[in-house]
């Protein structure tokens, strides 16, 4: 997120951005916020709707992918509310909001990104053990396990996240900015953890999970035992490689810019300010893509949906019609509807 702030520190006292090259990324880059912001909080606010809506129709505790789905959502909801804050750094060149939001907003979004990224390893393994570990599944209760999971999974997003509140600081130079000084060493150590726990471990856990199942599948088929196996097969094969494809292209630009800080090397090239804005509007959208891959490719969810829609519409169209009726009939006729109602049951 600070990749474009800290390429405005470094160049503002060698005058490598002109004044056009400002202005373009000052004004592109809160549209681009903008539309990610509001995209991730309606889709977010669909799928909490949809997966609370769950329980309340069945009276059952949520099913484990659900609870990691609502995680999921939850961690992706905090991360979006970060964004407002480097948008604003970005548009007015500066950081206006202090030394401890620049630690906490650092921190929060260090720590979230983590964690959506550690939920999307458990929702590989859930559906793992759910395919091909049925009955195990079943009886060690993995659904209250789950709970536990997406609590203990905090811990060590926490973790990876804390020593923003070490190197972060407020820089002045001739503008406020929110960054992190590290010696090049230093900076080498913590960019291949995150790179190391936040991305490559996760993408192995994703990568191994979804092959398994995939393994699973086609031995059960060759077999005969299933044969309607094959076409599900299909699905979790292209879903799965969907999945692979999309986590890496997303997060992969973002650590490879990290890594380039290192030495300075390439800060000052003349396409830097592409590639940052590029990776940084990758690494943004996977908040917004989430809740597209893992909820909205469902039928199930799609069904909802679109009866949450229809009921939200009948709503919508009984205030518009029926409230001038019911004035002009001074509020009897609900009384007139239940005494029908009623007669109708005897």
């Amino acid at each position: 997120m600070e990749n474009l702030q800290r390429h405005e520190v470094n160049s503002s006292g060698r005058g490598l951005m002109n004044r056009a090259d400002e202005a373009l990324m000052k004004t592109l880059v809160p549209i681009l916020d903008g539309l990610i912001l509001v995209t991730g909080l309606v889709g977010h606010s669909l799928v909490i709707t949809i997966l609370a809506g769950r329980k309340r129709k069945d009276g059952q505790p949520p099913h484990g992918t659900d609870t990691l789905l609502l995680a999921l959502s939850t961690a992706d909801l905090l991360l979006l509310l970060c964004l407002p804050f480097h948008t604003s750094a970005i548009a007015l060149g500066c950081w206006p909001f202090g030394s401890f939001l620049c630690k906490a907003i650092s921190f929060l979004g260090v720590a979230c990104s983590a964690a959506s990224v550690f939920t999307l390893a458990a929702l590989a393994v859930s559906r793992y053990l759910t395919v091909v570990h049925p009955t195990w599944a079943y009886r060690s209760r993995m659904r209250r396990r789950i709970k536990l999971t997406v609590a203990l999974l905090w811990l060590p997003a926490s973790a990876l996240a804390a020593p923003q509140f070490a190197i972060r600081t407020v820089s002045v130079s001739s503008a406020v900015y929110c960054f992190a000084f590290l010696s090049d060493f230093s900076q080498l150590v913590y960019s291949t953890a995150l790179f190391l726990f936040a991305f490559a471990l996760p993408l192995g856990v994703i990568v191994l999970m979804y092959a398994k199942i995939y393994c699973f599948l086609r031995h059960a088929r060759l077999l005969g035992s299933a044969p309607q196996l094959e076409r599900y097969q299909s699905q979790v094969t292209q879903t799965s490689a969907l999945l692979v494809l999309v986590f890496t292209l997303l997060w992969l630009p973002s650590y490879a810019l990290m890594f380039t800080f290192i030495g300075g090397t390439i800060e000052g090239t003349p396409g830097y300010r592409s590639i940052a804005i590029l990776a940084r509007l990758l690494a943004s959208s996977a908040a917004v893509v989430n809740p597209v891959l893992y909820v909205f490719m469902s039928q199930k969810f799609r069904r909802e949906l679109l009866e949450l829609g229809r009921e939200r519409w009948a709503w919508c169209k009984s205030c518009l019609i029926g409230c001038p009726h019911m004035v002009g009939r001074d509020t009897v006729q609900p009384f007139e509807l239940d005494t029908t109602s009623e007669r109708g049951q005897n």
